[in-house]
């Protein structure tokens, strides 16, 4: 299969280096921003745009018949994004693999198969410590910001600290900054400390993780407890659930599923490279 890459920040590059190593696909091209869309020759195309602008180039794209993942990650808003884009693939004979990064994505399918083997109990999602690349860029579109990076600091039960390092332009207010980043959804939700820097580029580190806890119930017997960890590279990562998404999205197309889908609604076996029999008999 064709594989386009869209923007080509951290999330673009590590896509691209994923799609090299797949053995089922090829790279069909790297297109920036202000790329003229229209000619862009692919099967799917990733979407490696900051999470707001997303929509308006999946949809583009999805109403040529292109097949679209994305790496979208405002929680509250991914329905509406999902059902938006369901009308429009349908329309475009497409399919459109939303949230694929790795939180929302398969994080998400973690919790999916908690909540199966657990039905009642409580789950908890602990982040990093680590750089959110969607806090980052969203801290770095705020007027007066030169450069900034974002980490999370797991609490514990799922509460986290946002710790966001920021580098002003020359005569930027502090304060102006801080309030509009505090106003900011990314980080309205979240205690969240913003600390002016001179130097950005001194702190960053784009490792992160992840920490699911879930307790609960299997069937009346109490005291199940389930636990899943990981630490990662986040755009490494994020790449890398995207290109498996694509060979989703295109197998969906060839049954003929039309429409959008998020990660949890998609047959583990879509993600991955090879013939069913085979994969059937190595992971069962």
């Amino acid at each position: 299969m064709r594989v386009a890459i869209l923007g080509y920040g951290n999330i673009g590059k590590a896509a691209e280096e994923a799609v090299k190593a797949a053995p089922d696909m090829e790279l069909a091209g790297v297109y920036h921003h202000n790329d003229c869309l229209d000619c862009m020759d692919a099967d799917v195309a990733l979407v490696c745009t900051p999470t707001r602008e997303v929509q308006k180039f999946a949809t583009v794209l999805a109403a040529r018949g292109i097949c679209t993942v994305d790496s979208f990650d405002i929680h509250g808003q991914i329905w509406n994004l999902r059902s938006a884009m369901d009308a429009v693939c349908k329309a475009g004979k497409a399919v459109s693999v939303i949230s694929a990064g790795w939180d929302p994505g398969s994080d998400s399918m973690i919790r999916a198969i908690l909540l199966a083997l657990a039905p009642k109990g409580l789950t908890y999602t602990n982040f990093g410590p680590g750089r959110s690349m969607g806090h980052t860029v969203a801290a770095k579109s705020k007027p007066g910001v030169k450069n900034a990076l974002s980490m999370t600091i797991p609490l514990g039960t799922g509460i986290h600290r946002r710790m966001v390092y920021i580098e002003l332009e020359q005569g930027a207010d502090f304060k102006t900054v801080e309030a509009a980043i505090l106003a900011d959804d990314y980080f309205a939700h979240d205690e969240t400390h913003v600390i002016a820097v001179d130097s950005v580029d001194a702190l960053n580190n784009v490792a992160h993780g992840v920490n699911l806890v879930r307790n609960g119930v299997s069937g009346e017997t109490h005291n199940q407890r389930f636990e899943f960890n990981m630490t990662i590279n986040n755009p490494a990562l994020t790449g890398q659930v995207m290109v498996s998404c694509a060979r989703a999205a295109m197998r969906l197309k060839e049954r003929g599923e039309y429409g959008a889908k998020t990660m949890i609604e998609l047959a583990p076996i879509d993600l991955l490279a090879g013939d069913t029999g085979s994969l059937v008999k190595a992971l069962v």
